[in-house]
């Protein structure tokens, strides 16, 4: 084996065995996937329902306050990777639903927006 290839390999052995304390808590994650879902909940309704976004922000922002509580100076980029991808995630299943008329993607975004919003006791 190549000198480089296994000190690349040593080097991820022990990354992966001590890993930061963010990317092994499950609230932080859950707090930053939930904040990322309603940022493109947000974003969606500024096209089809203004008003709705609001609320929306308001249920975003409380997660975002929760996000940065949990995560602390070393956990906040590994955050904001968990809110990108949801984000994208949640705005394709949005996408599905509006544009596709897709009844399981509805239903699918509402049932994963409600989890998030019993995270934070609002409805």
């Amino acid at each position: 084996m190549a000198r480089g290839l296994e000190t690349f390999l040593a080097v991820l052995t022990v990354g992966l065995a001590t890993g930061s304390s963010a990317t092994a808590d499950p609230l932080l994650r859950d707090f930053a996937v939930c904040a990322g879902r309603f940022s493109a909940l947000v974003e969606y309704q500024w096209l089809v329902d203004g008003p709705a976004s609001e609320a929306s922000a308001r249920q975003r922002d409380s997660l975002l306050s929760l996000v940065d509580a949990v995560a602390g100076p070393e956990g906040a980029k590994v955050a904001m990777a968990w809110r990108i991808d949801a984000k994208v995630s949640h705005k394709r299943l949005l996408d599905r639903a509006y544009f596709a008329d897709d009844t399981q993607a509805a239903e699918r975004s509402a049932q994963l927006l409600q989890a998030c919003a019993d995270l934070i006791g609002q409805s």
